[in-house]
C-alpha cells in the first residue's frame, strides 16, 4: 500500500475541484502488469494517478472512465489477452493474461468513497480493512477494522472484493554519513518511511536527507520512547562508529523490527557483540551481516541499492534470486 498513500496525498487537496474515478484490479489471470488490489485516481482534467498497466490500458480506462461520471454508477471492465478479438490485443497489452477492472466515480454524497478515512488511518501508521461492492449500482465502499475484515473474509463473499490495507514500510536509518543519503533516497522512492538517526550534530542534520520523514539528532538511547519508533519495520546500522552501532543495536532489541542489517565486515560486528555483550542469535529480529545482496559495485548508490533490495526481499518474503536463472532451473 506504499504507493495508495501517495496518490491520496495527491488526491486530497484536489477531492472537490474535479470529478474522480477510483479505479481498482479485482481480478487478474494469467501474466499481468499489475495484481489484484492495484489502484488508480483519474480527474477529468485527463490526468492519472498509478498505473494499472505498463502504460497501454490507461488512455481506455480514462475513456471508460468518463461514462461513470456521466451516469454516476459504477463500472466493471475487462481487458482480455488470451482472446484474439478482444481490444486488449489492440491496445498492446502484451503480457498474455486478463485482468478485469472496478471503476467508480468518487462523490461527496458517497463520503467519497471513505478514501480520506482510508488516508487518516494508514498516516496514523494503523493497518485497516477496505471492501469494495463489485456491482455497477451500489457504491457502498466501506473501511473496516481487523475484525469485520476477518469476518468478511470468513465469509467469502464473492460480489465484495477487499483489501487488508497497512501502512508504508518504516525504515529507520541509523547514522547520518555521506554513504546514507542514496539509502535514504532509494528507501524514500519505494514509498517507505524514514527515519535517520544519528546524534552527531554534523551527520543528523535535515538539510542532507530532504526525502527522510524525519532526521533525529538524539542520543540514541533517548529514542525508545518516541511514537514512531514503535512502528518501525526494518533498521540499518551504519554509524561507522563501534559504539553507536552498539547503541542502535541495544535500542533495536526493545522495537517491533524484522530486519536488522549491519554495514561493516563480520570481525567488526564481532566487536560490536562484544562491546554490548550480546550473542548473534539471541537478538530480537535476524542480524544481516555483512549487510546486503551480492550486486557488485563499490560506490555509496550501489551498496544502497544492495542494502535497500535486501531489506525489500526479507519484507516480501522473497529470496532475492534471479527469476530467468529460476525458471531456466525449472525448465530443465
Amino acid at each position: 500500500m506504499n504507493q495508495l498513500i501517495k496518490l491520496l496525498e495527491q488526491w486530497l487537496p484536489q477531492k472537490d475541484q474535479f470529478d474522480w474515478v477510483l479505479a481498482t484490479i479485482v481480478a487478474t489471470d494469467g501474466s499481468t502488469y499489475r495484481k489484484s488490489g492495484a489502484m488508480m485516481l483519474i480527474n477529468s482534467m485527463g490526468q492519472y494517478f498509478g498505473l494499472l498497466s505498463g502504460g497501454c490500458l490507461e488512455a481506455d480506462i480514462m475513456r471508460q472512465a468518463r461514462q461513470c461520471w456521466e451516469h454516476q454508477q459504477n463500472r466493471l471492465i475487462e481487458y482480455d489477452m488470451r482472446e484474439e478479438d478482444d481490444l486488449a490485443w489492440q491496445l498492446g497489452l502484451g503480457c498474455g493474461g486478463m485482468v478485469r477492472i472496478l471503476l467508480q466515480p468518487i462523490l461527496a454524497e458517497q463520503n467519497y468513497l471513505y478514501l480520506t478515512e482510508v488516508y487518516q488511518a494508514l498516516c496514523r501508521d494503523a493497518a485497516c480493512g477496505y471492501s469494495q461492492v463489485l456491482d455497477e449500482n451500489k457504491p457502498n465502499n466501506q473501511l473496516l477494522t481487523q475484525e469485520q475484515l476477518s469476518q468478511q473474509r470468513a465469509t467469502q463473499d464473492s460480489s465484495v472484493f477487499l483489501h487488508h490495507l497497512k501502512p508504508p514500510i518504516h525504515l529507520l536509518v541509523f547514522g547520518g554519513g555521506v554513504d546514507a543519503r542514496p539509502v535514504v533516497a532509494l528507501a524514500a522512492t519505494l514509498g517507505w518511511q524514514v527515519t535517520v538517526c544519528d546524534p552527531r550534530i554534523a551527520n543528523g542534520r535535515a538539510a542532507n536527507f530532504p526525502a527522510a520523514k524525519r532526521v533525529v539528532c538524539e542520543p540514541i538511547e533517548h529514542l525508545q520512547q518516541a511514537d514512531w519508533f514503535k512502528s518501525a519495520d526494518a533498521a540499518l546500522i551504519m554509524t561507522h562508529s563501534i559504539d553507536l552501532d552498539g547503541q542502535a543495536l541495544q535500542l533495536l532489541q526493545h522495537s517491533s523490527v524484522q530486519y536488522i542489517g549491519l554495514l561493516g565486515p563480520e570481525h567488526r560486528t564481532a566487536r560490536v557483540l562484544e562491546r554490548i555483550g550480546f550473542v548473534k542469535d539471541h537478538l530480537v529480529a535476524p542480524l544481516a551481516n555483512p549487510v546486503g545482496l551480492r550486486l557488485g559495485g563499490e560506490l555509496p548508490e550501489s551498496i544502497a541499492l544492495s542494502m535497500i533490495a535486501e531489506v525489500h526481499s526479507f519484507l516480501h518474503y522473497s529470496d532475492g534470486q534471479s527469476i530467468s536463472a529460476i525458471l531456466s532451473q525449472q525448465g530443465q
